[in-house]
């Protein structure tokens, strides 16, 4: 394939023309599509920033569609992975006259194992009732479905603890040994893709596969000559968690819970699985009891120091221990009960990590909720074991792509986070014309932003162009306390809708609030990306403050630890253009369109304050800068 080829492709003499209506060329968006096809032909790497507008999916799927060779594309979320899949890969395929196999693979936990459904369906440990009706609305599901894909059942809710009895993890899977391999939904998935041209999967996957392959245990993808990145600034988070290791409550629990079904089944002479089972599921609740009432992100260390924790926890890995040797024994007897005593060993290998702590290259923390915990290993770095992975790869292609990956365009701060820095690199600036379409506004005489009466004061700012833009309006916040704050306080007026993160949906809240124009969205980061509202549904993005991630995080207080122990500046190398990168991504939820007019109003004072302030400001599109209330609500009535 040409460039000349893939410019014209997505000119205005080229096929689209004719095949969308509306249609119109972008340069930059042509120049991406050479830029990806040059990538492919060479089998190098590149890392493309495209400003929001540039059309990027059709800039990669067209030079993937000529490539003559396999290409994987990752996304970072589900629904654009379901939106490639479902939307825009077939529009491309029909626009080119293309006749190419394509597959969708998601990760086991979106498929439907039908074995652990039989098999847990009638089990006389369902005293809840609600998930037993769901067990049910399930099976009867499953009688109809082709591929599985639990994602599209839509009687059971998305949070139902049905779903950890119907799924199979990669510790519980039997593998081509399941007695119902025949009709393995994820099997199936997974052969489909390795016959086609382009697979569509997400990060996390991708990931999981370049794990497998490093440690030398299989594959879950196809070998590609092309992977492809979108919304690659997520890649390196997704990356740490797979390169750290992690231990839960809920994994042991679901092993104590299976080895309790084996007992009652197949294993029924061996009493002490079932004893084994009940002894560890009890110090597992004991040590959760000790841990007390629900925290965020802590240090490990702090609670592994209390000798009653430390106790607890040496007795939960001693019953470990006595479950895998019981299980050992066992193991002989069917593939289940093998793969039982894979799970306690690995489970155990796991528990021990957290006896001692490596503080130099990990940092280990715990999350404690309601009726749980997550033990957490996360490595300090990840350049070296990404690099180190990328080896296994270097035949292929590689282009990652976002609208935020440089930091005033340079890909420094992106590239070493995965040891990236002999990639290519390219910025393409969004083709909105950003000063007559939207205005920058940063109010006057704000609290500090440490002030205990700051949301307050941010509100009550936020308030006279919420009226101007009749609701319309994102509020995004850095904090969930300051959301549910600024909740209650928008409540006493009563004349929008007030539509807050967490009391139903994503999907839910955005059809609400792109039906609803008299209605306020509330926010916190899983709102500051990804979602798209175009049009005159959204006329008003406030941020609370800048996006700085907690210094009191255990991770982001040991990255910066380590820096300053090599002597490196951390706000300058590591907080400051995270919070720069994380502050691109909530300011492109305002204009989505080359028709959509708004404000991007940013309560922090420190924006315009501090001298890093400008590095904020120079990052974000080139919008008309005003303190002028005044002129912003004028501006917004206007609309």
């Amino acid at each position: 394939m040409t460039n000349q080829s893939s410019r014209y492709l997505l000119s205005e003499q080229g096929p689209f023309a004719d095949a969308i209506t509306g249609f119109k060329e972008r340069e930059a968006q042509m120049v991406m599509a050479d830029t990806v096809a040059n990538a492919l032909e060479q089998r190098s790497v590149e890392l493309i920033e495209a400003g929001t507008g540039t059309g990027k999916t059709y800039a990669y799927l067209v030079p993937a569609l000529e490539f003559d060779g396999k290409t994987i594309i990752a996304t970072g979320t589900r629904n654009l992975q379901d939106q490639l899949f479902q939307k825009d890969l077939p529009t491309v395929i029909r626009a080119l006259g293309k006749t190419r196999k394509v597959a969708l693979l998601k990760g086991r936990q979106n498929y439907l194992c039908s074995y652990r459904l039989e098999m847990n369906v009638e089990s006389t440990r369902f005293v809840n009732r609600e998930v037993l009706e769901d067990m049910l609305k399930i099976r009867e599901w499953s009688r109809k479905t082709k591929d599985g894909d639990l994602t599209q059942l839509n009687s059971v809710a998305e949070d139902s603890m049905a779903f950890a009895f119907v799924t199979s993890t990669a510790e519980n899977c039997l593998g081509s040994e399941c007695p119902m391999f025949s009709d393995c939904f994820v099997a199936k998935a997974r052969k489909h893709a390795m016959e086609s041209d382009i697979v569509i999967i997400n990060q996390h996957l991708l990931m999981a596969d370049i794990a497998l392959k490093r440690d030398g245990f299989g594959e879950l993808l196809p070998r590609a000559d092309a992977y492809i990145i979108d919304e690659a600034h997520q890649l390196p988070d997704v990356a740490t968690l797979f390169f750290g290791q992690a231990l839960s409550l809920r994994q042991i629990n679901e092993l104590c819970r299976d080895c309790e079904q084996q007992y009652r089944t197949e294993l029924t002479d061996c009493s002490e699985l079932s004893e084994g089972a009940a002894k560890l599921e009890k110090a597992a609740a004991d040590l959760r009891i000790l841990l007390g009432e629900e925290a965020p992100r802590q240090f490990w260390r702090e609670f592994r120091e209390q000798e009653a924790v430390f106790e607890a926890f040496a007795l939960v890995i001693d019953n470990i221990s006595e479950l895998t040797e019981v299980l050992k024994e066992q193991a002989i007897r069917s593939r289940e009960a093998e793969n039982l005593y894979e799970r306690a060993d690995d489970i155990g290998y796991r528990a021990r990590l957290f006896l001692d702590e490596n503080e130099q290259e990990y940092v280990q923390w715990i999350e404690i909720y309601r009726n749980s915990f997550t033990l957490n290993a996360t490595p300090l770095s990840i350049a070296d074991k990404f690099k180190a992975a990328m080896k296994g790869y270097s035949e292929a292609a590689w282009v990652m792509t976002s609208a935020t990956l440089a930091v005033n365009q340079d890909f420094t701060y992106f590239a070493r986070k995965l040891g990236l820095k002999d990639a290519q690199k390219t910025v393409l600036a969004s083709p909105f014309n950003y000063a007559e379409q939207a205005l920058l506004y940063v109010p006057r005489y704000l609290a500090n932003p440490a002030a205990p009466n700051y949301t307050e004061s941010f509100v009550n700012a936020m308030l006279p162009l919420i009226a101007a833009a009749r609701g319309r309006t994102f509020l995004l916040f850095t904090s969930h306390r300051a959301m549910a704050e600024a909740a209650a306080l928008l409540a006493q007026y009563g004349e929008y809708q007030l539509l807050v993160q967490g009391q139903a949906s994503k999907s839910y809240l955005l059809e609400h609030f792109r039906n609803n124009t008299m209605s306020i969205l509330l926010g916190t980061y899983s709102f500051w990306e990804g979602v798209d509202v175009a049009g005159d549904a959204l006329s008003l993005v406030a941020i609370d403050k800048l996006p700085f991630a907690s210094p009191g995080d255990p991770v982001n207080q040991a990255r910066i630890e380590s820096l300053r122990r090599n002597k490196r500046d951390a706000f300058g190398q590591f907080q400051l253009p995270d919070a720069i990168i994380a502050l691109k991504q909530g300011a492109g939820r305002l204009i989505r369109d080359t028709l959509d007019r708004g404000v991007l109003a940013i309560g922090d004072p420190r924006i315009v304050a501090r001298n890093y302030g400008k590095q904020f400001r120079s990052d974000l599109p080139p919008m008309i800068p005003t303190r002028n209330q005044t002129l912003a609500e004028e501006f917004l009535q206007a609309l």
